[in-house]
């Protein structure tokens, strides 16, 4: 039975689970990349929506992969799966809210 907002029944392949994990993996080092540029580029101009795009990178791509290690190491416990989709989701919202604010700040 699917719960709401879930497009795929829990028993895909492992071979599909496999490629997402490593698309992901590769998501979050360009991701990654992209705010140490972004960061390289304050540092360098020293401008102020740069560091906002840095951050915002970071909470959008950076944390959310790093919070997917505790999360292994919990295993399938529901406490921590709902600590991860909060922490994951707000993690996602505030960076994009940063990136947001970076591109309408007044130079």
């Amino acid at each position: 039975m699917l719960g709401p907002l879930q497009i795929a029944p829990p028993d895909i392949p492992s071979w599909v689970r496999l490629l997402s994990q490593g698309m992901n993996f590769v998501a979050a080092l360009v991701g990654l990349l992209v705010a140490y540029q972004a960061y390289r580029g304050y540092r360098r101009n020293d401008s102020r929506p740069m560091l906002f795009i840095a951050v915002g990178f970071i909470l959008t791509v950076g944390l959310p992969f790093v919070l997917v290690v505790p999360m292994l190491l919990l295993g399938n416990s529901p406490t921590a799966a709902s600590a991860y989709v909060v922490l994951s989701n707000g993690s996602t919202l505030v960076g994009l809210g940063c990136i947001l604010y970076a591109l309408r700040m007044p130079t």
